[in-house]
């Protein structure tokens, strides 16, 4: 087995990775890792390939000999670059696993911006057979784009592929960071932009959080799913390849994050307080049923393991929280 990674140095290639080397179920995989703004140590298991997805030549010579492609390359909010990584570096890697003598298994990990997120009123659970509803901006029509792309390899050419459909990953201290009301937040909402600036600063100093509501004031319900879980889905989807190929798949936690629960949570064990506030967002429950029925896989991360996994984290000097693109 010998598995093309793309977008190997972020949070998803380097888990997978890690987990891939050290189980025995992939002990005679070997990794060739395409990297772009970052790279890693190329070991007797790993070959390390420097360049672009949307250039055809570094395509093809990342699938020399591959059995098994994860792409996770994406770009988010940067209109100058989303097409060529996600329309045509999807593209060349679609063809050329479609000619190889050698491929068995594609594995896109999309998400849930090709649902709506939060940006709209969902009054049930989302399924896998609910219609692409992307949100304004370009990151979202690229997670369509995406699946779409893959759907119809799949129907023109019988091609063997599989979607997980990702929420927002989370590791390390990101759950945290992404409740803050300073500038450092993680994500958006931007917390301070929705609220006068002056009590920003003051909830920051202070160490609250914000406990965000719909339009009705009611608390949001937000999906997630923690790396470590998404990882998981994705060695299950390729040492199970007869029930995932030609399947999409929410991966998720078994309920959404509850942001009352999450005030409760912080307030009862560690007496964070928190502060409403008011959003346009709308509240989602995405159904990971199908993935449990059937890849066998479940979710370990619950919300209280998420929140004391994030609080808990301790970074090293050399660990320093980077965005390494906007959105």
């Amino acid at each position: 087995m010998r598995i093309l990674v793309t977008g190997a140095t972020g949070k998803v290639g380097q888990t997978c990775i890690a987990e891939i080397l050290k189980s025995s179920n992939f002990e005679n995989a070997s990794i060739v890792a395409l990297c772009h703004n970052r790279t890693l140590n190329p070991t007797d298991r790993i070959e390390v390939i420097k360049g672009s997805i949307a250039d055809p030549t570094t395509v093809t010579k990342a699938l020399e000999g591959i059995t098994h492609v994860i792409h996770l390359a994406t770009c988010k909010e940067t209109p100058e670059e989303v097409m060529d990584v996600t329309v045509k570096g999807l593209f060349w890697l679609l063809e050329g696993c479609r000619k190889s003598s050698t491929f068995e298994h594609f594995i896109l990990v999309g998400g849930d911006a090709s649902m709506g997120h939060f940006f709209y009123d969902h009054s049930i659970p989302v399924t896998e057979t609910q219609k692409h509803t992307a949100y304004p901006g370009c990151y979202a029509l690229s997670k369509v784009l995406e699946e779409v792309m893959l759907e119809q390899y799949q129907i023109q050419y019988d091609f063997p592929g599989t979607c997980l459909r990702a929420p927002w990953i989370m590791e390390k201290d990101d759950f945290k960071f992404s409740l803050s009301f300073g500038k450092d937040v993680f994500g958006g909402p931007v917390w301070r932009e929705l609220i006068d600036k002056n009590e920003a600063d003051q909830y920051y100093k202070d160490g609250a959080i914000p406990l965000m509501l719909d339009s009705e004031d009611v608390p949001i319900k937000r999906n997630f799913v923690h790396v470590d879980d998404l990882v998981t889905a994705i060695l299950c989807s390729m040492l199970n390849p007869t029930p995932a190929k030609g399947q999409t798949f929410n991966i998720c936690m078994d309920e959404p994050v509850d942001y009352e629960q999450v005030s409760k949570y912080l307030k009862e064990t560690r007496k964070i307080e928190s502060v409403p506030v008011k959003t346009t967002y709308c509240s989602t429950w995405l159904d990971n049923t199908k993935a449990k029925f059937l890849l066998d896989w479940r979710p370990k991360v619950s919300l209280h393991e998420l929140i004391d996994r994030s609080w808990n984290y301790k970074r090293n000097e050399d660990d320093v929280r980077k965005i390494w693109y906007p959105g």
